[in-house]
């Protein structure tokens, strides 16, 4: 499954909590570049070293101008635990109505040893400051995520 959004369209508006509790809308960022990130749940392995490494190149990011936002359909408290955990320093957003997700179209039917069920499908959509999508990583390299994403918005 992929999501139905295309390089080029507008990025769907959304808004929705972050781990300390505080709204959060995509139109925060406007006449910025955003890496908005979707991924399955805190704490995993992959989604743990696809943190960490916007983490330890989140200066390289920043000096980009780039602002990332991870969603999952984690809630609040669990967002805070993974941030305190592992120093995160970009905010975390809370989707477990996954109303984000459905909007991204990252949330559908996934398969894992022969088991069928729904899940997040980890996508990333770069965002431009005009509100336009600009690259779709349907598998993002989650160890060399940050490098992807500069790259992608040179």
């Amino acid at each position: 499954m992929a999501t139905n959004l295309s390089e080029g369209q507008k990025a769907p508006a959304f808004s929705g909590k972050d781990q300390n509790g505080n709204k959060v809308s995509l139109s925060d960022f406007k006449g910025k570049k955003v890496a908005l990130y979707f991924y399955p749940e805190d704490d995993t392995p992959t989604c743990t070293q696809q943190a960490c490494n916007l983490r330890d190149n989140f200066a390289a990011l920043k000096k980009e101008g780039i602002v990332v936002l991870g969603v999952s359909p984690d809630d609040e408290a669990k967002h805070k635990k993974f941030e305190n955990k592992f120093q995160l320093p970009f905010t975390l957003i809370a989707d477990p109505k996954h109303t984000i997700l459905e909007k991204y179209g990252v949330w559908g039917p996934k398969q894992m040893f022969g088991n069928h069920y729904m899940g997040v499908h980890r996508t990333t959509f770069l965002i431009d400051e005009k509100g336009l999508i600009k690259k779709i990583f349907l598998k993002p390299k989650s160890k060399q995520h940050a490098e992807e994403i500069i790259k992608a918005f040179k």
